[in-house]
């Protein structure tokens, strides 16, 4: 694999807006009409929220990510999808680079709703 070029730099006060948080997968389920979309519930502790992943072709079987804590973009704006609305973004590692995407999970489970940074 060849990294892709490194994106224009940013501020440090444009980075400090990105809300990034360890979260566990509850559920995994197919959204209806779609060849790429999953439905995530995500436990943030003290919340759940839905979450859109395009990940469904990536992974032979979806329902080994239930019980996964990975990270997650939780401060993007609602997006409606296939009219489901989703509240985030998971944050995984590969897919920009044409690679079999993974999870980017903490070393060690910490807490759900941790944040990153």
């Amino acid at each position: 694999m060849n990294p892709a070029p490194i994106k224009p730099n940013i501020t440090a006060d444009v980075l400090e807006k990105i809300d990034i948080r360890a979260g566990t997968i509850l559920a995994v389920d197919d959204v209806p009409n779609s060849d790429k979309l999953l439905q995530l519930r995500v436990s943030f502790g003290d919340h759940e929220r839905v979450i859109l992943s395009g990940m469904k072709q990536e992974r032979p079987n979806p329902q080994e990510l239930v019980g996964r804590q990975t990270l997650f973009v939780v401060n993007l704006e609602p997006r409606k999808m296939r009219g489901i609305v989703s509240q985030g973004m998971l944050f995984d590692l590969g897919f920009a680079d044409g690679i079999q995407p993974a999870l980017a999970t903490p070393e060690v489970p910490v807490p759900d709703g941790t944040r990153a940074g």
